[in-house]
Order: structure tokens, then C-alpha cells, then sequence
């Protein structure tokens, strides 16, 4: 994986395309060339003071499994999807503005000491997911276009930092199809080294004229792609708005969530958890609004794929966004190999769901039961206090849960017996 990827830069580099490209505006250019940019500031984040008491105070009404705690990791403004770099030096936190944070326990205390912004001379559209690879290399979702920072776990000290183009800025989805709706992308690393990011397509409900061109390219559905950005493939279809999505430890199966359709009442569709067990499966979109439920626009129509329903079905309208396996030592073992994913809460629901973090069991056979795990996040007067994203593992076990609304991350470890 690693030998792919920078082979493919210095032949990039040797071969002098850089100077046949017109100059990129965000510094692009400069920082693929291992040229400096002239930034030298970084945005850092203040991590005490009344904000940060107003979230402790917030953290003392959430409930959760006798032997857990909560407490403030960090304060980072917009917080969405998060990247543990694989030595534990650096997390790495998306945003859906144009900021990726850097967060850092420097005297591991288990409470960030630092966050400041990483890669602050590039111009990010809608950063959402990042994701690292096994052997260190940081690649970066946005909203149609994918970068790499190699070695970004030991690099983002720098405000310059060596960054590349996986997918080229209009090359993710076609340039006509940019959207300001469900543009959070999200990214990981397959078994096979290969790199999975899924593509929202914009509709509540996508139109018929749109459904050829949306298959073609991977929209409403989970593409992957070599790490150097060839062999490009729709691995996924049927898929309305994933934004969470791992693979399971032992099977190595993919597993994710789907936000499903608005508009048809308060209790239906279903929130889904999907189980995908080969290549090419069709989850339902836009045939089924979520679960078994058929949407109005293509009611009594036949469907002309085999769908795959999904293994759990969740509260109507709950938003199900970010999840991971858990694979530490920390929690007791009937979490081991669990999934824990973030519900980010309803927008139009007469009373609000949702704003918590659940855990989904898994057994041997595949089947699958989800539960509440922490929640709280909405008062007794329906107010969202915190909107959970997405849930990243320590390597001490923990887990962190991030939250846009607060703009924070929140870390829950065990210490029970």
C-alpha cells in the first residue's frame, strides 16, 4: 500500500507535472512539490474557561452502563468525524466547513492539551472524513475531492505538510451533481487496503432522471478505490446518506449506517444498520424509504434489484451517523467486536430522538441487536444540549465521541470490575 502511493508520487514529482498544472489557489501545488507556502500561524483552540465548564456541566446528566465515565477530551469547534492515528500521537477531527483540527494529549492524561488547525495554508470544502491507514498515511473525504498527507502523524507540527491529490477537486462526483445536501463524506481502509468512501446523493428521495448517472458514478452508495486513487469501483448501491461506516474485526465485512427518508411521518422509516457480505448489494434506495417501508414516489413499482435489508433497524429520524468497532481491552467483553455508532438526533420530529450513542451486539451468525449506550443529550424540555457524529477508539480502550453542536469530544472509559 505504502510502496503504491509514493512510487505514484515520485513519479508525479520526477516527471515534472506540477509545473503543467495551472497554480492551485489553496497551496496545493506548493505542498505537493515540498515547497513552502509561506503560512507559519496556526488557530489554536482554548481548552478552559466557562465554555468548557458549561459542557462538563452538561456531561454530568448523561447516563450510561454502571462502570462508565464521561469527561471533556476536547474543545473543537464543529467536531465531526475523527482519526486515531495509528501510533495514538494525533487525533484528527473533520469538519463540515473548511477546518481539520489536529487534537493532542501531550502528557497523556487522557484530556487534550492542544488543538489547533492541520494544513492551515489549504482551502478544505467540507472536510468530513478523514481516515487513517494501518502504516500512517491520512487521507482526507471532502466534499468532491480526496488528499493524502503522508506521514501526517509525525508532520502536522508544521503548518506545511506534504499533500497530494487521491481524487482530484471535481473528480469525486460529477461537478453538475455538487450539492450543499449530504456532502459529508466518510472514509476507511478496507481489509484489502483498499480506501471506501461513501456518496450521499442530495435528495430526500433521488429522482428517476438521476438514478442511471447516480449508479454510474457511485452516488447514494459506498465507492472504493486504490489508495493512489486507480481502480476506482461502486461497491455499494441503494444507499440514501451514509455517513458512518467499518469493518467488522473477525468477518471483515462492512458494516454501516444510513440516514433514511424525511417527510413521512414521525415513526417511519426505520434508521438502518446494514450488513454488506459481498461486492455490488443493493440496499433499497430509493424503492424503500428505510427498512421495509416503500417510499411515495416509487410506491407500487417494481423493483428491478435484490435487495438486502438491513440488520438492525433504529428509531425513526434518530440520524445515525459515525460508528466503529470496538476491539479494546478496556470494556468488559461482551462489547468486544460490538459496534458503537452515533445517533445524532432528529431535525423534524414533533418530539426529538436521537442526540446518544448506541451499541450494537453481533452474533455468530451475524445477527444483530442494538441498545442505548449513553444519552442525554436532550433535555426535559426537548432542548439538543450535545449532537453526537461520531465514536473513534483510543489505543488505551476508551472511546471518544465527538459532537458538532457542543464543537467537542467527549472520552468514556470503563472502571468497573
Amino acid at each position: 500500500m505504502k510502496t503504491r502511493l509514493f512510487g505514484a508520487v515520485v513519479a508525479l514529482f520526477a516527471a515534472g507535472t506540477a509545473s503543467a498544472q495551472a497554480p492551485a489557489p489553496d497551496n496545493l501545488e506548493k505542498l505537493s512539490n515540498f515547497q513552502s507556502t509561506g503560512t507559519t500561524e496556526f488557530s489554536f483552540i482554548e481548552q478552559t474557561g466557562p465554555y468548557a465548564d458549561g459542557i462538563k456541566k452538561t456531561l454530568d446528566r448523561i447516563k450510561m452502563p454502571d462502570g462508565f465515565k464521561i469527561s471533556l477530551y476536547a474543545i473543537v469547534p464543529d467536531a465531526r468525524h475523527m482519526a486515531v492515528g495509528p501510533q495514538g500521537i494525533v487525533t484528527i477531527v473533520g469538519t463540515r466547513k473548511d477546518k481539520v483540527w489536529s487534537v493532542t494529549d501531550r502528557n497523556k492524561d487522557r484530556i487534550a492539551d492542544e488543538v489547533k488547525d492541520f494544513a492551515p495554508s489549504l482551502k478544505f470544502a467540507i472536510p468530513n472524513g478523514p481516515c487513517f491507514s494501518p502504516d500512517g498515511m491520512l487521507y482526507i473525504a471532502e466534499q468532491n475531492r480526496v488528499l493524502t498527507f503522508p506521514a501526517a502523524e509525525f508532520f502536522y507540527e508544521s503548518p506545511d505538510v506534504a499533500a497530494f491529490n487521491v481524487v482530484k477537486q471535481g473528480e469525486l462526483v460529477p461537478p453538475s451533481e455538487e450539492s450543499y445536501n449530504h456532502t459529508a463524506r466518510v472514509c476507511k481502509l478496507g481489509p484489502d487496503g483498499k480506501l471506501y468512501i461513501s456518496l450521499g446523493q442530495p435528495f430526500n428521495v433521488a429522482p428517476a432522471d438521476k438514478l442511471d448517472l447516480y449508479r454510474q458514478h457511485g452516488m447514494g452508495g459506498i465507492i472504493r478505490i486504490n489508495n493512489d486513487g486507480t481502480g476506482r469501483e461502486v461497491y455499494t448501491y441503494g444507499v440514501r446518506n451514509s455517513v458512518g461506516h467499518d469493518f467488522h474485526p473477525v468477518t471483515g465485512e462492512l458494516w454501516w449506517t444510513d440516514n433514511q427518508v424525511d417527510g413521512m411521518g414521525d415513526d417511519i422509516p426505520p434508521g438502518e444498520i446494514n450488513r454488506q457480505t459481498a461486492a455490488g448489494q443493493h440496499f433499497g434506495h430509493p424503492w424503500y424509504g428505510g427498512g421495509d417501508v416503500r417510499t411515495n414516489e416509487y410506491a407500487g413499482e417494481e423493483i428491478p434489484y435484490d435487495i438486502v435489508m438491513p440488520a438492525v433497524e433504529t428509531i425513526a429520524h434518530a440520524a445515525d451517523l459515525g460508528m466503529t468497532f470496538y476491539t479494546g481491552k478496556m470494556f468488559p467483553a461482551k462489547y468486544r467486536n460490538a459496534i458503537f455508532s452515533a445517533q445524532h438526533g432528529s431535525w423534524n420530529r414533533t418530539e426529538p430522538v436521537g442526540a446518544r450513542v448506541i451499541v450494537t451486539y453481533i452474533d455468530e451468525e451475524g445477527n444483530a441487536t442494538s441498545e442505548p449506550f449513553a444519552e442525554g443529550w436532550i433535555d426535559e424540555n426537548g432542548e439538543y444540549l450535545g449532537r453526537p457524529v461520531d465514536v473513534a477508539q483510543l489505543r488505551d480502550g476508551s472511546i471518544l465521541v465527538s459532537d458538532d453542536l457542543a464543537g467537542a469530544l467527549y472520552r468514556i472509559w470503563y472502571e468497573g470490575n
